[in-house]
């Protein structure tokens, strides 16, 4: 009896140490992107798809702490790379701060850069029962949502991550998503790392460099000006005010 009893205090001591919960850290992202798909079958499509690579891969890191996360480009894969580079992804940053609601982005759009303060995007969750996948050594659980009116978001969570963030201004389930698809963007975003030590947290800060401009204002100023692009058009507002 008492080796039995023994042994359960081990298994219970063990299970407890293997449940992690982590509140602070850095996640590396690879975002994976179909640039045909995305492009369409219009002309300037036609004439660019073979000067392009059919997907590109760049790399983003998320970095959290305290409920509040900064998202940030990291790099692009030079193997894969488009012509025109990183156009601009450099001066693109995602704060958002789930205790008060509120975000604070950093965009590069039509040669200029603007700062986009708001509250957080709604996002209305429905949870996928039965289908978890495994992601950066996490088990992780299935979501959905709709952005946009009628853009369909697949998601990827942990709940051992305690915030509820994500990549960009994606967020609201319970915990940390750490994989996406997007169909209609023809994108993926899949975390390939996390790191808990030695992590620079000093960097989880609202942006300050650019523009100051209501986001509704711009995202109307964009549709404008892209709304006979097509599907590029449409594709191009939802990377700016995701």
């Amino acid at each position: 009896m008492k080796k039995i009893f023994a042994s359960l205090i081990i298994f219970a001591t063990v299970s407890l140490n293997a449940q992690q919960f982590i509140s602070t850290g850095m996640i590396e992202y690879e975002v994976r992107i179909n640039n045909h798909r995305m492009f369409g079958d219009g002309f300037w499509a036609e004439l660019w798809k073979d000067k392009m690579p059919q997907f590109s891969t760049t790399y983003y890191k998320l970095t959290f702490k305290d409920d509040k996360t900064v998202y940030k480009f990291d790099r692009l894969n030079e193997r894969d790379k488009l012509p025109w580079g990183s156009n601009n992804a450099e001066d693109n940053i995602w704060y958002n701060d789930f205790t008060t609601d509120t975000r604070v982005n950093q965009k590069f759009v039509f040669d200029n850069t603007y700062l986009l303060s708001d509250s957080l995007m709604k996002m209305d969750w429905k949870l996928v029962p039965n289908e978890t996948r495994e992601i950066a050594g996490f088990v992780c659980r299935k979501a959905q949502t709709v952005i946009f009116d009628s853009v369909y978001v697949f998601a990827y969570y942990t709940d051992e991550i305690t915030v509820s963030g994500g990549p960009m201004g994606i967020h609201g389930l319970p915990g940390m998503i750490l994989g996406i698809t997007i169909p209609r963007m023809f994108s993926s975003w899949v975390a390939t790392k996390l790191q808990v030590n030695g992590v620079n947290t000093s960097i989880v800060v609202p942006p300050t460099k650019g523009k100051k401009r209501p986001p509704k204002e711009l995202q109307k100023s964009v549709e404008d000006v892209s709304k006979n692009w097509g599907t590029w058009g449409k594709q191009s507002v939802w990377n700016i005010f995701l």
